[in-house]
């Protein structure tokens, strides 16, 4: 009883009182509906839930051919650096790390498809990075999320909701391809057993409204996976890998700059661009709408300085020797959690940092025990679809769109260009062309270059 009524005195206080702490006061814990410990809790639960970037970044870089332990200290260091730059400039709960999309673009795109060398990607890497730079400066941002009908807003966190929970369940196993039917269920095995106790475990938490009940999913799961691992399943072992050892800075300013400058490098900057812009847009959509992180105007709050955040981000990623950093969609996991302010990018920031040195022991966490709060992550995500106006088709078939095809072509960005050439062609078509927006005229063409150009 007594935690209960200090809680509701710590959350009756004004936040510029004196006796408010400092940290309190300076991201507006109090103001935004939320507490210190709260805001702790929501930072580990999105670290958790993003911590796989550490080395699975890694591991997609190392096939263009850049050192996996150089890989790994970059992710690192700019996770750290990008994600405190969020909680301390932008003051938004969000994580900002190496994208799973971008990396795979390198490195499958520009270096094993195109064949540029990985330190000329990574020039490509850097002036995406700068033309996102001076879009987050202007008003283009602006112009475009006005530009967006709610229809298509709703569909994305809808869509990007569908998208986290099908990674959810790949990770885990429960989802697999299937030669005859592309995807189906997996194995009865122990780590299918192990995710499903866990999905239940946090669902159930969740349902009882238990503080941190997402990272008590993945404690919970993780406790499960020890006998598991042991008795019967190798692939959910919970292994002990050692407890330290050295960064390795072979990567850092490496990129070539100048020799990314090349006319027949420019359609692979543009759909870097392309795909990171969007892509961080759509997420501070999704994360806004999700959580009800909007200003007064109902936008995304402090937009401005998170994009520009995550522009620079991308820019000094390819000095420090990893493909383009964005925001991170993972975050939904802490916004879950209830947390409102940047103090939960520094927690994240700072949680990050450690494993510079001490990434042996991201082994003790199996990606089975992760899965199942990024499945909640999606439930979570999907409230908005019930303010799609599905009787009217011209808006319901965009957003149809949008949301269907995230999961279905694993891409947030195509989910997007789909639904944004879809709704300025049905417009177009049936005579509502007042409902096309100046900006989104541009979104599309520019969406349908890079369709184009992608293919």
């Amino acid at each position: 009883m007594q935690q209960g009524t200090s809680a509701s005195l710590e959350a009756s206080r004004p936040s510029d009182s004196p006796r408010t702490p400092w940290l309190v006061r300076y991201f507006n814990i109090e103001r935004r509906g939320s507490t210190l410990r709260t805001e702790l809790l929501a930072g580990l639960a999105t670290f958790l839930a993003g911590m796989y970037i550490i080395v699975v970044n890694p591991a997609i870089l190392s096939d263009a051919g850049i050192p996996f332990s150089a890989a790994l200290s970059a992710t690192v260091m700019i996770s750290f650096m990008s994600s405190l730059a969020m909680g301390l400039y932008a003051r938004n709960p969000i994580l900002v790390a190496p994208g799973m999309g971008m990396n795979a673009l390198f490195t499958y795109t520009l270096v094993q498809g195109a064949g540029l060398p990985w330190q000329t990607a990574l020039g490509c890497v850097f002036w995406s990075g700068v033309m996102f730079a001076v879009l987050a400066m202007f008003n283009v941002r602006k112009a475009i999320i006005e530009a967006i009908p709610d229809s298509l807003r709703f569909a994305i966190t809808c869509g990007i909701g569908l998208f986290i929970t099908f990674i959810g369940f790949k990770n885990a196993g429960f989802v697999v391809a299937n030669p005859a039917t592309l995807v189906s269920l997996g194995d009865l095995d122990p780590a299918l057993i192990t995710f499903f106790l866990g999905m239940m475990a946090t669902a159930i938490f969740t349902i009882l409204r238990l503080n941190g009940a997402l990272i008590l999913g993945i404690a919970f799961t993780t406790l499960v996976a020890l006998p598991m691992g042991r008795l019967w399943g190798d692939e959910i072992v919970v292994q002990w890998n050692g407890l330290a050892s050295l960064p390795d800075f072979s990567a850092v300013m490496q990129v070539d700059v100048w020799g990314a400058l090349k006319v027949a490098y420019l359609p692979f900057i543009f759909v870097m661009l392309f795909t990171n812009f969007f892509d961080s847009l759509s997420c501070f959509l999704a994360l806004a709408e999700s959580a009800d992180l909007k200003d007064a105007d109902g936008n995304p709050r402090n937009l401005k300085r998170s994009m520009t955040v995550d522009a620079f981000a991308s820019m000094i990623a390819a000095p420090l020797g990893t493909s383009a950093a964005q925001t991170f969609i993972e975050s939904g996991a802490g916004v879950a959690q209830g947390g409102r302010t940047g103090l939960v990018a520094v927690v994240i920031g700072l949680l990050f940092l450690p494993f510079l040195f001490l990434s042996p022991l991201l082994s003790l966490v199996p990606a089975v025990a992760t899965a199942p709060a990024l499945v909640m992550v999606g439930l979570f995500m999907m409230a908005p679809v019930r303010q799609i106006e599905w009787e009217k088709f011209d808006q319901a078939f965009p957003a149809f769109l949008a949301i269907i095809l995230m999961p279905l072509t694993y891409s947030i960005t195509l989910g997007i260009a789909f639904g944004f050439l879809s709704f300025v062609i049905i417009k177009l078509c049936t005579g509502r062309l007042e409902a096309i927006r100046p900006a989104m005229w541009v979104t599309a063409l520019l969406s349908a270059v890079m369709l184009v150009t992608t293919q």
